[in-house]
């Protein structure tokens, strides 16, 4: 697909737009993409900007009411980025920073997606594996709720297959 800004590159950059029910599509190569600022991400919104960041915030706002009430905010050991400052700014200064903020991100990630952990797609050619693991890791997590729930018929059915995915897995 070209990109309907020069009409000569391949598209990589595809915007869908939703206002009033109307559906507008743009797609723009890199460059056509970079000189409208589409990666800065802001967009007009019925006469006021929006912005991603200011988009993000707003599954903040609760978190960020409780940590304004306690005196000493949090902040990761590696960088010393404190989490108010992560939700203006909508980035994390360092790999730490997402250990650091857990316990703040978690309930954020569960509004967001609905779930706390990776359920994306995974390719078809190359995510074999993968996909075996992840398969695993939710047996293992059903597994445990069935011993806590008492239910060891089903976590005995869930054990074999774990096993056999793992004997899968090594075959590989």
């Amino acid at each position: 697909m070209r990109c309907d800004e020069c009409k000569k590159r391949q598209a990589t950059v595809h915007i869908t737009k939703i206002v009033n029910g109307e559906k507008t599509l743009l797609h723009l190569c890199e460059q056509c993409a970079k000189e409208k600022s589409i990666f800065d991400v802001s967009f007009e919104f019925e006469g006021e900007p929006f912005s991603m960041q200011k988009f993000l915030a707003g599954f903040f706002e609760p978190i960020m009411r409780e940590f304004h009430e306690k005196s000493q905010p949090l902040s990761c050991e590696g960088c010393g980025l404190t989490f108010p400052r992560f939700s203006q700014i909508g980035r994390f200064g360092c790999s730490r920073c997402y250990e650091a903020f857990k316990g703040q991100l978690d309930p954020m990630l569960r509004r967001l997606h609905g779930k706390t952990y990776h359920v994306g797609k995974v390719p078809r050619k190359r995510g074999g594996r993968m996909r075996i693991k992840s398969e695993i890791e939710r047996l293992k997590r059903e597994l445990q709720e069935a011993v806590n729930a008492e239910e060891y018929e089903r976590a005995a059915v869930l054990r074999d297959k774990i096993k056999e995915l793992e004997q899968k897995l090594g075959r590989d």
